[in-house]
This record gives C-alpha cells, sequence and structure tokens, in this order.
C-alpha cells in the first residue's frame, strides 16, 4: 500500500492537523521566522505523530538557536517509528552553547535507517560536533547517513568526536560528509580515516574535505583507511585548496590500487601542488580500476607538466569500459605531449559517450591539439563534448579543422567549444562563421556552442 505524502508549508496548518494520521511527512519551513520557542512547539507536535516513519523536515534559514535545536531532536526521538529522516537547519544559529540530553538511545532509533542532517553555517565548533557524535553513536541500525557541516568551525577534536559514531556503523553502506571550511587539518583527517576502517559494507562514499588545512600525513591516512573499503563502487573525494602534495596524492593513489570494484570515480585535488609525481602515482593507481565506467578529474593549478600528464594519459589507456569521463588541467604546464599522450589514451577508450576535457592556460599548440583530434577520430559513440582549449598558442587555421577531425564521431549530438586568449582573438566575422560550417557537417549535432571570448572582432 502506497502511503500519502502529508505536505505543509505553514506552521499554523501542521499543528492544527491531525497527528496520529501522519506516516510520510514534508514540512518546509524555510525562512519563516521561527525562533526557540516555534522550534519547540513543532518538536513537541512531531512527538505525538506516533506512526511517523518517513519525515522530511526544513526549517533551515531561520534563528531557533540551541535551545530550539535541543527541544527539536528530543522531541524527534520520541518519534520511535521513524525509519527515514532528512532534517535541514541549516544557518538556524545553533552556535557552540548545545544543550545536552537530546534523549536518542539505542532503544528509541533502532528502526532509523536513514538520515540526511544538514545543519551547515552554524559555527558550532569542536564541542557540540562531538556531541553530536555520541548521539549518532546510538543509531547502529542506519545504512544511508548524509552529514552537512560545512562552515562550522570545527578542528580535530570535533571531527574526531563525530568519527567515533561511524565505528559502531558496521551496516553503513551509503555515506556522505559535507566538512568543507573547517580546519580539521591532518590529525583530524587522520582521525576520520580510522573511523572508516569498520564501515567495511561502504559501497557509495562521498567526502567533501576541501578548503581544511590538510597536508600529505593527513590524506595519506584518509587512504590507508580506505584500502579496507573494499566493496566501494562509487567514490567521490573533494579535497581542493588543502596542502596535500605529491606525497598526500601518492597515498590516496595507494587506497585507489585496492579499490578494484569502483565503477564511478570524482577526485578532485584542485590546487593542491601534486606535479608530475603526484600525477602519475595517480595514473598508476587508476590504471587498475578497469571497471570504471564513470571518472572526473579535477587536477587544475597543480604544477603538473608533459611528464605527469603522459603517465596519467597512458594509464587511462586500461580504463577501456569508460562512458563518462571529464577531466580539468587548467592552469597546469602541460605542453603538446602531454597532450598528445592524452590523446593516445583517448584512442583506446572506444566506449566513450560522454567526454568533458579542460586544458586552459597550459602551453599546448597546434600540434597538441592535432594529436587530441586525431583520437578523437575513433570515437564513433561520442555523443557529448566539452572541450576547453583557451590556450594562446592555437591558431585560427587549427581551429578550423577540429570540424574534420570529428567528422567520425557520427553519434555527437551535442558539443561546446570554448577558446580563449587564443590567437583568436584577431578573427574576423566570415573566418568565425565559416568554423561554426565546419561543424554543422556533423549529420547528428543537435547543439552547438562556440565561444570565442575576449576577441576583438574585425568585421
Amino acid at each position: 500500500m502506497i502511503q500519502q505524502i502529508q505536505e505543509y508549508y505553514k506552521l499554523e496548518e501542521f499543528l492544527n492537523s491531525s497527528f496520529e494520521s501522519h506516516q510520510v511527512l514534508h514540512i518546509d519551513l524555510r525562512d519563516n521566522q521561527i525562533d526557540a520557542i516555534g522550534a519547540q512547539g513543532l518538536g513537541s507536535t512531531l512527538a505525538n505523530c506516533s506512526n511517523l516513519s518517513n519525515l522530511i523536515l526544513n526549517i533551515s534559514d531561520n534563528k531557533i538557536g540551541a535551545i530550539g535545536f535541543s527541544g527539536l531532536v528530543s522531541a524527534l526521538a520520541k518519534c520511535t517509528n521513524l525509519q527515514n529522516l532528512a532534517l535541514n537547519l541549516q544557518q538556524t544559529a545553533i552556535g557552540d552553547k548545545l544543550v545536552s540530553g537530546l534523549g536518542f538511545t539505542q532503544a528509541n532509533c533502532t528502526n532509523l535507517s536513514s538520515l540526511t542532517f544538514n545543519i551547515a553555517y552554524n559555527q558550532i565548533g569542536d564541542k557540540f560536533a562531538s556531541s553530536l557524535g555520541s548521539v549518532l553513536a546510538n543509531c547502529t541500525n542506519i545504512s544511508n547517513l548524509t552529514l552537512n557541516l560545512r562552515m562550522n568551525d570545527i578542528g580535530a577534536k570535533g571531527i574526531i568526536g563525530l568519527g567515533s559514531a561511524l565505528k559502531n556503523y558496521t551496516n553503513l553502506s551509503n555515506l556522505t560528509l559535507y566538512l568543507s571550511g573547517n580546519y580539521i587539518g591532518d590529525e583530524g583527517t587522520s582521525g576520520l580515516g580510522s573511523a572508516l576502517i569498520n564501515c567495511i559494507n561502504l559501497s557509495n562514499l562521498t567526502l567533501d574535505l576541501s578548503n581544511n588545512k590538510i597536508g600529505a600525513k593527513g590524506t595519506s591516512g584518509l587512504g590507508s583507511a580506505l584500502t579496507n573499503c573494499i566493496n566501494l563502487s562509487n567514490l567521490t573525494l573533494y579535497l581542493s585548496g588543502n596542502k596535500i602534495g605529491k606525497i598526500g596524492s601518492s597515498g590516496l593513489a595507494f587506497a585507489l590500487v585496492n579499490c578494484t570494484n569502483l565503477s564511478k570515480l570524482t577526485l578532485d585535488l584542485e590546487d593542491n601542488k601534486i606535479g608530475d609525481q603526484g600525477a602519475s602515482d595517480l595514473g598508476f593507481a587508476l590504471a587498475n580500476c578497469t571497471n570504471l565506467s564513470y571518472l572526473v578529474l579535477y587536477l587544475a593549478q597543480n604544477q603538473v607538466g608533459d611528464e605527469g600528464e603522459l603517465v596519467l594519459g597512458y594509464a587511462l589507456a586500461n580504463c577501456t569500459n569508460l562512458s563518462n569521463l571529464s577531466i580539468y588541467l587548467a592552469g597546469n604546464q602541460i605542453n603538446d605531449e602531454g597532450a598528445q599522450g592524452l590523446g593516445f589514451a583517448l584512442s583506446k577508450i572506444t566506449n566513450l559517450s560522454n567526454l568533458t576535457l579542460d586544458l586552459g592556460n597550459n602551453q599546448i599548440g597546434d600540434e597538441g591539439v592535432s594529436g587530441l583530434c586525431f583520437a578523437l577520430t575513433n570515437q564513433a559513440n561520442l555523443k557529448n563534448l566539452i572541450l576547453y582549449l583557451n590556450c594562446y598558442l592555437i591558431t585560427d587555421e587549427c581551429v578550423l579543422g577540429l570540424g574534420s577531425a570529428l567528422a567520425n564521431c557520427t553519434n555527437l549530438s551535442t558539443l561546446e567549444l570554448i577558446l580563449e586568449n587564443s590567437q583568436l582573438l584577431v578573427i574576423n566575422k566570415p573566418k568565425k562563421l565559416k568554423v561554426k560550417r565546419n561543424f554543422c557537417k556533423l549529420k547528428r549535432l543537435v547543439t552547438l556552442e562556440i565561444l570565442f571570448l575576449f576577441q576583438q572582432l574585425a568585421e
């Protein structure tokens, strides 16, 4: 029997509803000027919904504070039949003064299997995060957990306390942690990794640790922990804006070697100075991930040159099952040789249907672009292509030849080409139209977008 979803967008309407009839409930009260007293009243009402099994509650952008938070969560602990709970308390002025005794015990949350908890932008600090970990430690039957703790002044102590809850989650299969904009550092990252060691049944993992003052030691510790997660099929790691360097990148690569069951991988290492060595080690690791069908690599601003790009490219040639590939390498030190190496890899991956390449702000000229285009002639299955070539060494003659190079991509339906800071700055209107006409020869092309950025057209 399909349970009816009951939705409320005004607090008064919900407070006057029939509590016992609620089983699946969606309440959206964002930006409704709810204070601590209002949150406590809402909580008291929810506590009377004795048959409630699924709840989505959004009271973000209000000012409930720590007292309102405690009253609300303590009341929810009385909803012992809850199986799925999604609670959005983003930007609600909770602060770091947590009122103890939130009421969750092993006895009253045994039915909870899925929890999504968003308290981002609340400056909760270490003590609050640790207390939250103590509460979550009682919910041992959770299989799906999402926590959004972005921008919360959490350091190593807080994340280690929060991570202690994960040690009890042996049934966890899906985990998403958004922790960007804190300062957990190496100690906190290693501690989080230690907590993940017991989560041996994880199949889907997303960790956003960007901008957290993490170095090589912390990243290597996290990598060591991930080697135990042998059942992972989907992994997303955001580590941009840290200081992991080549050693940290190598530590992550060591973990990926053991994740042979991965089918989807997103790895964001932007602005981490991993260099050629880090990119090479990452490439060697990816060569073992032969089951990958979906891969996204953010490696911009990392001092990667031809050496690193060549190894990475040759390694990707082993990932022959890839159908979706996105590589962002803008702002590195790649020349024609590196671009050609990447082209060689692409020529071996013949099942690609979606491809995004960002090679902007490198040292790639006509020769490198030609090598890439030659590789694309083998992509008969390619449907969607996004190509960033904002490199000042590329001539308009080279771009005019791109259309011919893509002629074999007979299934291509969407093409987006971005050309910035190139010699096309002075292209005239007839040449610009000729470029577009060349691509229009692709018979199945439905969407075509070509951007000539910052040019001064000579009409």
